[in-house]
C-alpha cells in the first residue's frame, strides 16, 4: 500500500474533538482496543465502546453500533481487522461524521478509499495512544 501522507493534516484537527467512538474495545486490559479507550478518557475525551460482543468496557456501557450510541461521535476510531471495518465505514459516513481514525493494522487501501469517498476525513498509518503522549 502506497500511503499517502495527507492524513497528517487531520491529526491536529482530530485531536481537538471531544466526543469519540471506539470501534473494537473490549474489555481485556492487554488488548489495544482497552488500552486506546481508557487512554481517550483518562485525557479528557468523552469515549464510548462499540462492540456488538461485549455490554461493557471499563465500568461503561458497550454499544453494539454507532448508530445506538446517545451522541453521534465526532471521531471514530478503528481498532478492528479492515475485514470488519466496511460496515462501521458506512455507518460512520450515514451519522455524518467528520473523521476516521484507523488504528495500525486497521486499515487497508480498499478500507481507506472507501472512506474517502464517501467523505470522511481519514486518518491512517499513527495511533492515537502516540498521539495523545505527544500532547502532554
Amino acid at each position: 500500500m502506497e500511503w499517502d501522507y495527507s492524513y497528517i493534516d487531520y491529526v491536529e484537527e482530530a485531536m481537538k474533538r471531544k466526543i469519540w467512538a471506539v470501534v473494537g474495545a473490549l474489555p481485556r486490559e492487554s488488548k489495544y482496543g482497552y488500552q486506546i479507550y481508557r487512554t481517550l478518557k483518562l485525557n479528557g475525551y468523552t469515549a464510548y465502546p462499540v462492540n456488538p460482543k461485549f455490554r461493557e468496557v471499563d465500568g461503561d456501557p458497550c454499544y453494539d453500533s454507532l448508530s445506538s450510541l446517545p451522541v453521534i461521535p465526532e471521531v471514530v476510531d478503528m481498532v478492528v481487522p479492515p475485514n470488519r471495518g466496511e460496515q462501521y465505514v458506512e455507518e460512520a459516513a450515514k451519522l455524518g461524521v467528520e473523521f476516521i481514525w484507523f488504528q495500525p493494522g486497521a486499515e487497508s487501501e480498499e478500507l481507506v478509499e472507501k472512506a474517502k469517498n464517501l467523505g470522511l476525513k481519514v486518518i491512517y498509518n499513527t495511533c492515537v495512544m502516540l498521539e495523545t503522549d505527544k500532547r502532554k
